[in-house]
């Protein structure tokens, strides 16, 4: 997911350097909506795996 966000942001810089202002805008919205998603699915896996902990060995 976090390769997306790079692919999108890489796209925006060049549309941006070409011109494409509308491009490049819409692409860095996308980045930043999916570096979004990635960051709160991280965190709910940290969350996730703290909170089981270890399970008990026989």
């Amino acid at each position: 997911m976090l390769g997306w966000t790079l692919v999108f942001l890489i796209i925006a810089l060049i549309a941006g350097l070409l011109g494409f202002g509308g491009i490049a805008g819409a692409a860095t919205g996308i980045a930043k909506i999916i570096f979004f998603v990635f960051v709160v699915l991280l965190l709910l896996s940290l969350v996730s795996r703290a909170l089981r902990g270890r399970p008990p060995k026989a």
